[in-house]
């Protein structure tokens, strides 16, 4: 019966019958209504909560999800339509990244090119680690080599983390606007997100304070340079305040600022505020070679273990190859000489924006690599996507980053990266402003 509860609610949140945000009755009510106990109607919420159709808030209620209909994956596992331009998935600007064939021909030129098929220690090589201790030094974290760890991709290492160091139940607060990813691995791990307000800086301290008190917070996860997907940064002050809070109610931080590098001017990452209860991702792939699947994670002393299993349980080790490419290039200086260039063609792309969608109300950081449009009218993120898949672009409502049961905002993330080129993109936006120039 309680299957059948789950069932019922997933069937009506497809049909449009129960939208976001509609509290649903109280575990007692419905029992009474149904002539069922108490029982079934909280395993049936529950069953509810983990297919990630409703949000249960102690002392609130049970309220349908922001994102309820809204697949949380970024990626699809059908084939795009030939054609269709890419304004969803932020990926770098292919053209810069390193020589990969000369990569090779070096390591094929080595003496025993075969060590790299050997199995190592889970945590990377000592020559890997160092080399995240580099670029998580131009991230701003320090490190030194036996607090890094390295994985396969920043995924790889959110994995790890969620898996290692939260068992299933446990409370992770996030932004109330997320990386889709973070959702993903909540539904698959059975950790629980909650949603904390924010502003203009990202995550608000004193609403991360009345989350603890009121839910029991064990986790809490940060984007709070170019936060995904609204591109909000985090003052000096802001992120001390958040550090404080976390370390006040003993939170564990995972802390993956995968942007950060886009930006011109950088702060202290938060867990560098606490470094003892805190893993920090130092991660490639939104920088150089991310088919290579590299990341650096520095694990504070008491999570480096934790951490070490959950890369030995998953995939035993980072392939020694893809590592050792990524860490020569780090270790050449490649990160900065890329991410030069990357800056430079993003400010061509924001001029476009600014250009071809004047008068458009957006959230951006001048070098970011998405902007957070405030949709113009009566669209709704969800509306736009639709109309724009029709019209062959692919981009992102909010509805994708929502936590929680609040209604998600009016509003889009707007990838610059994805289109192949610069016609491309100006195909896309000049498409995207026809959309809109128009009700859905």
């Amino acid at each position: 019966m309680y299957q059948a509860l789950a069932d019922a609610i997933e069937r009506d949140v497809f049909a449009g019958t129960l939208q976001p945000g509609v509290r649903l009755p109280t575990h007692r009510d419905l029992a009474d209504g149904l002539g069922v106990n108490v029982t079934t109607i909280t395993r049936g919420y529950a069953e509810a909560e983990r297919r990630g159709l409703v949000s249960g808030t102690v002392g609130r209620g049970t309220f349908i999800a922001a994102d309820a209909a809204t697949p949380s994956s970024l990626v699809s596992f059908e084939p795009h339509s030939p054609g269709l331009i890419e304004m969803g998935l932020v990926t770098p600007i292919a053209r810069q990244d390193p020589d990969l064939g000369k990569a090779l021909r070096r390591l094929a030129r080595r003496r025993d090119p075969g060590a790299f098929l050997r199995y190592t220690d889970p945590r990377g090589l000592p020559k890997h680690r160092e080399a995240g201790v580099v670029l998580a030094g131009i991230y701003g974290m320090p490190a030194t080599a036996e607090d890094v760890l390295v994985c396969a991709g920043s995924q790889h290492a959110l994995t790890c983390c969620f898996m290692s160091l939260f068992n299933p139940g446990d409370r992770v607060a996030a932004c109330a606007l997320t990386y889709p990813g973070l959702k993903s691995l909540s539904a698959m791990l059975g950790f629980r997100l909650c949603s904390v307000a924010m502003d203009e800086q990202g995550m608000l301290p004193e609403a991360l304070d009345a989350a603890c008190r009121r839910l029991g917070i064990r986790g809490l996860y940060l984007m709070p340079h170019m936060h995904n997907p609204t591109t909000a940064c985090m003052g000096e002050e802001r992120r001390a305040a958040i550090a404080e809070t976390a370390a006040r109610h003993g939170l564990r931080i995972v802390e993956d600022d995968a942007y950060s590098l886009y930006a011109t001017d950088r702060s202290s990452p938060v867990s560098s505020m606490a470094p003892e209860r805190s893993i920090f991702i130092a991660g490639t792939s939104k920088i150089m070679g991310g088919g290579l699947r590299v990341a650096y994670s520095v694990a504070g002393r008491e999570l480096r273990d934790d951490m070490a299993r959950g890369i030995l349980n998953s995939v035993w080790m980072t392939p020694t190859l893809n590592a050792e490419i990524v860490s020569e290039w780090v270790m050449n200086g490649k990160p900065e000489q890329i991410m030069e260039r990357r800056r430079q063609s993003l400010q061509e792309r924001h001029a476009m924006v600014r250009e071809i969608l004047h008068g458009q109300r957006m959230a951006r950081q001048e070098t970011s690599p998405y902007v957070w449009w405030e949709l113009p009218g009566s669209w709704t993120g969800q509306a736009l996507e639709i109309a724009a898949r029709q019209a062959g672009i692919n981009i992102f409502g909010a509805g994708k980053f929502a936590v929680g049961e609040a209604p998600a905002p009016r509003c889009a993330r707007l990838s610059l990266t994805g289109a192949m080129d610069r016609d491309e993109f100006e195909r896309g936006l000049c498409l995207l402003r026809d959309i809109v120039s128009r009700e859905p």
